[in-house]
């Protein structure tokens, strides 16, 4: 395995630094930001792993959905508004604001946890040369990352003032591969926090968790994707796929428990079913519903039908619940 990935590693590389070297670096300089050249070359990682999910996204997520889609695009203004969503995320515009604002708080609220004799734990201490072992790090990381996610997930439909932020992303009648990124910016912005916060309590790499999250990423917009596709009873249980995310958006389903005053619902999990089945949230009805929110559909509430209003409503639905 490691054979196989340490070539496509290289290769990534390779392309990183070159266009590091060539773009980035000068420009840095160029406006005065050449002692933060270590975090623009990590972001320079970022921007290229976003066009290269970008580009899987075109070339085979696309044409899926238009071979097998669940329903016709009759909103494409909205979905617009989705790739601008993807856009701002996956070409490192939210990633650099991050960069410049939190995370060196973060790096230096653990820089002093450190001197104050706290150290953070390494998952690839669990076993001798798991560190030697890419692939089998990835995985440990991987599920670990998906726990953590699905619980972050379920806080989001349960706490009140977190759901008035979340709701943006389950506002979206039409659905589709760009779907993923469709999220309030405060919303992003404690769920970085939180998984930086991880990444940096387990140990883990820059390389290994810009590996995670992309991959993530990626499963997360086929699992958005206007497709009607499923897994089968066995393959259901084992990986999250478009109709078992379909149901978590669905109106009334993936939002409700106990009925439509009651904040909850079912299919939580990211990449693994595994957690909604353990923590008994999960559904594996073979439904394709409309999606959206309740008050949405039957009151009329409006959650905006653009970037900045759809911002600003989260702020007001926000400062409502306090």
């Amino acid at each position: 395995m490691d054979t196989f990935i340490a070539p496509l590693v290289n290769a990534f590389s390779s392309v990183q630094q070159w266009l590091f070297e060539q773009a980035i670096a000068p420009l840095m300089f160029h406006i005065g930001l050449g002692n933060r050249l270590e975090d623009g070359y990590l972001g320079t990682g970022w921007l290229l792993v976003g066009l290269i999910q970008i580009a899987l996204m075109l070339l085979i997520i696309a044409p899926l959905q238009r071979w097998r889609p669940v329903e016709p695009i009759t909103d494409k203004a909205a979905v617009r508004t989705d790739v601008l969503y993807t856009l701002i995320h996956r070409l490192g515009l939210f990633r650099l604001a991050f960069f410049f604002s939190l995370e060196p708080w973060v790096d230096d609220v653990f820089a002093w946890l450190r001197v104050m004799g706290v150290e953070t734990w390494s998952v690839d201490a669990l076993w001798p040369g798991v560190s030697d072992q890419a692939w089998v790090s990835f995985l440990i990381y991987l599920v670990l990352f998906d726990f953590v996610n699905y619980w972050v997930h379920r806080a989001q439909h349960q706490w009140d003032w977190w759901w008035s932020l979340h709701a943006l992303h389950h506002s979206q009648r039409q659905m589709s591969m760009w779907t993923d990124n469709r999220n309030h910016l405060l919303d992003d912005v404690l769920r970085d926090v939180i998984f930086a916060t991880i990444a940096l309590l387990l140990g883990a790499a820059p390389e290994q968790f810009v590996a995670v999250v992309a991959f993530t990423q990626l499963s997360e917009n086929f699992q958005h994707a206007n497709l009607k596709v499923w897994f089968g009873p066995v393959g259901e249980r084992l990986w999250v796929s478009p109709r078992f995310h379909r149901l978590h958006h669905s109106i009334g389903i993936g939002h409700e428990s106990d009925g439509p005053q009651t904040l909850g619902g079912h299919n939580f999990g990211v990449l693994l079913p595994w957690w909604d089945m353990l923590f008994r949230t999960a559904n594996f009805e073979q439904r394709y519903d409309p999606t959206g929110i309740r008050d949405q559909v039957e009151e009329g509430r409006d959650y905006g039908a653009g970037f900045w209003s759809q911002q600003w409503l989260g702020l007001k639905r926000l400062v409502g619940w306090v």
